[in-house]
Formats: structure tokens, C-alpha cells, sequence
């Protein structure tokens, strides 16, 4: 079979995309589709008769397979240091998906003996069985979408799950020897207090979790908030609250003795995502999945359409999955190694930058030096601590059009 991609790339980090969720968030706008709401692909007659939702995650899982194979011809061998399941909800799929997709990765693919394997997890999905089976099949991470400790705040996110529920899963997964454990938390959201926000990060700090990924509230386009922000229902918190409760965490993860390695991001020392980092650091990775994106670490982007019955029929008709592709020019390339690096703690190598890349770099950074956003040390051109929530702002500067 012949693919898209380019041959002989020996290393990737690899994701797949599971896009089924029981219902939708209020604020999400990744591609998923609510299991009440979809019925099966009209041609496939030979699926066991189940309910609808059942019906189609065995289509998506038979689709994930194939364009698995076909990637791995087109590729040849490929060694994986980290794999990620998002979603989506891949908490959702059942045993036989899991052991399928495993055994197929393992056959197609290499796992380096200490791959990172993540899967994101919703709380009300986790129990003993799941996690024992995960862990019987080498999944040493988990990422839990908890959002918030707060039940009102919860429920005003549209989450399936309640606070009691969000620490009974950590306990579980850490319990059943899933000990490499990350939580998501959204601040900045309506009606939140920094009081509010605090405590939910020092709930996660009491917990055995060694990872964390805050995340600003964003109004995305399409999603149930925008519509009630437009309507005046609800009011995010405004740009200096949201800054008191970044700067609250801040604060509290240090005192505690994590490291903030990218905007978002902060670890106990040894536990960064080794996966989102391949991102940062613009190494190659393949997308499995709709919606799922793939780079050779060159110029190479392909992105699978956002689309689930494309996706199923593909596979049936065995022709590639509907997608685009994107070479990226001087430019983009420029943007990207600009954005990703300064996102993180180790900011941008300027050896990473031809002679006259680096004169542009400088010369567009001494505003922001002078003013204490950015600092120059070992030759790496960071983000200061007061600059990280502005960081979008400091970083357009750099951008070229």
C-alpha cells in the first residue's frame, strides 16, 4: 500500500485520536461526536447489530487499524518514544478496542523500552478494571480532565463527573499502578475566585499526582460558552483576576517545589509530558485518527479531516484517509520554532538560527529586554516570569507575516 507520508523517519511521537464523548463540554471545540447522536456508516451491513454509538466505535476502531497499517508500509520502521490517546474520550473505548489498537501499534510500530504512553481520561470512566487492564497492556500515564474540585463550577462546564469522583479516579489509577498521573484545570472561567482556583490547585497538590496543565479559559467559536457569553448569560473573569490566579499558581507549584517548564505546564521534577515536549521541541509525529496531525520534523504537515464517516468509509473503500497538507515555507518555519521555544522554560536556542535570523531576533527582542519581558542567558533568549501570561503578546512581535 502506499501512503502520504515520507519514507525512512526513525523516530516519532505518535497520537491517536478518539473522537467519541457522552456528551459535549461547554467550552471544548476539539472534534467529537456524542455517542447518542451517530449512527452506524450506511455500507458497513457486516457490523454486529449493537446499539448505534457501539456499532460505529467498532467501525472507527476497524478504520484506526487500516490507516495504521497503511502508515507503517509508507513509513517503514518507526521507533516510538512516546505514544498519546486524546480525544475525544478515549476513556471510553472498550477492552477489545484497547487490545487491538495495542496489539496492533506493537506489530507495526517499536516502543522504546521506557515509551511514555498516555491516555486522557475522563473521572467518571476510571474504575479498578480499567486501569488494570491499561496497565496489563503498558499505559504508565494517565491525563485526567478534571477541570475543577468545585461541583458548581463543574456543572456549569457541562462535566460528567463530580469532585468526589475527580479524586476517587487518582486515587484508583495511582492504586492499580498508574502512578505517572497529570491533571487539567481551567481558570479564568465565570463566577471562578482566585479563593476558588487556589483550591483547586492545592486539592491537586494533596493528591499523587506529578503533573499539572492549567489552562486560561478560552472562548472558542461554535461552542455552547460563546453562544452564552454572547447572550450575556455568563461573564468570564476579567484579564487581572485571571492574572491573580495564574500568579496564585505560579507561586504555590514553586513553594511546592514543581517546575514550570512551559506556559501551561508544571511537573514534579523528572515528570514532564516527554510527548507535548516533542511538540515544543518540533520533533516528527504521526496522527492517527479524524482530526489527528502528522510532521516530519521538516516541512511535511498533514492534517485528517475533521470528519468521522470520511474517516470509516475510507478505510472500507481501502483508499487514504481525507486529509490536507501543508508545505510549510521559510516563514512559517521561522514562526513556529519561535512560538513553540519561547513557550517553554528553556526558551529559544539562538544556535538554532542562521547568522542573519539571529540579527532579525535580536533586534526585535531589545524592546522587551529593556522592559524585563524577555532575559538572555547561556545563549538562549527566554520569556521572564512576568511576561509567561502575556506571552502571546511578547511573542507576536517575532512573527513574521
Amino acid at each position: 500500500m502506499q501512503g502520504n507520508f515520507q519514507k525512512e523517519v526513525p523516530t516519532s511521537a505518535l497520537y491517536v485520536h478518539v473522537p467519541f464523548c457522552k456528551s459535549r463540554c461547554a467550552y471544548c471545540d476539539f472534534y467529537s461526536c456524542r455517542l447518542s447522536e451517530l449512527g452506524s456508516v450506511s455500507h458497513a451491513a457486516s457490523m454486529p447489530q449493537a446499539s448505534d454509538g457501539e456499532g460505529l466505535m467498532r467501525q472507527y476502531v476497524d478504520a484506526l487499524l487500516f490507516e495504521m497499517e497503511r502508515v507503517a508500509a509508507s513509513k517503514g520502521t518507526v521507533r516510538l518514544p512516546s505514544l498519546y490517546f486524546g480525544g475525544g474520550t478515549p476513556s471510553l473505548l472498550p477492552p477489545y478496542a484497547w487490545d487491538a489498537v495495542m496489539e496492533r501499534i506493537h506489530s507495526r510500530f517499536t516502543l522504546v523500552p521506557d515509551a511514555e504512553i498516555t491516555v486522557e481520561m475522563n473521572p467518571d470512566d476510571v474504575d479498578s478494571h480499567l486501569a488494570r487492564h491499561l496497565k496489563a497492556l503498558g499505559v504508565n500515564r494517565a491525563s485526567l480532565g478534571i477541570q475543577s474540585f468545585h461541583d458548581e463550577t463543574l456543572h456549569l462546564l457541562g462535566r460528567r463527573h463530580d469532585a468526589r469522583q475527580a479524586v476517587k479516579a487518582v486515587e484508583t489509577l495511582h492504586a492499580e499502578g498508574i502512578t505517572n498521573l497529570s491533571v487539567d484545570l481551567i481558570y479564568g472561567l465565570p463566577s471562578q475566585t482566585p479563593e476558588a482556583f487556589r483550591e483547586d490547585a492545592r486539592t491537586a497538590l494533596s493528591l499523587p499526582v506529578s503533573h499539572l496543565s492549567a489552562y486560561a479559559l478560552s472562548i472558542e467559536d461554535g461552542t455552547p460558552m460563546e453562544r452564552m457569553v454572547a447572550r450575556g448569560v455568563w461573564h468570564p473573569a476579567d484579564e487581572d483576576t485571571s492574572l491573580r490566579m495564574y500568579t496564585d499558581l505560579m507561586e504555590d507549584m514553586e513553594s511546592a517545589g514543581w517546575v514550570h517548564y512551559e506556559i501551561s505546564n508544571f511537573a514534579r521534577p523528572g515528570f514532564h509530558s516527554r510527548h507535548n515536549s516533542s511538540y515544543w521541541a518540533g520533533t516528527p509525529y504521526i496522527g492517527l485518527g479524524p482530526a489527528a496531525a502528522s510532521y516530519d520534523g521538516r516541512r511535511r504537515r498533514r492534517l485528517n479531516l475533521p470528519d468521522l464517516h470520511a474517516y470509516i468509509s475510507a478505510a472500507r473503500l481501502g483508499t487514504d484517509v481525507p486529509h490536507e497538507e501543508e508545505h510549510l515555507s521559510d516563514d512559517a518555519l521561522h514562526n513556529e520554532l519561535i512560538m513553540t521555544r519561547l513557550r517553554t522554560c528553556g526558551g529559544l536556542p539562538l544556535n538554532l538560527l542562521d547568522k542573519h535570523d539571529r540579527d532579525e531576533v535580536l533586534l526585535l527582542a531589545e524592546p522587551h529586554l529593556q522592559r524585563g519581558n524577555l532575559q538572555m542567558s547561556d545563549g538562549h533568549l527566554r520569556l521572564t516570569r512576568r511576561a509567561l501570561f502575556v506571552a502571546d503578546d511578547v511573542i507576536s512581535d517575532f512573527m513574521r507575516c
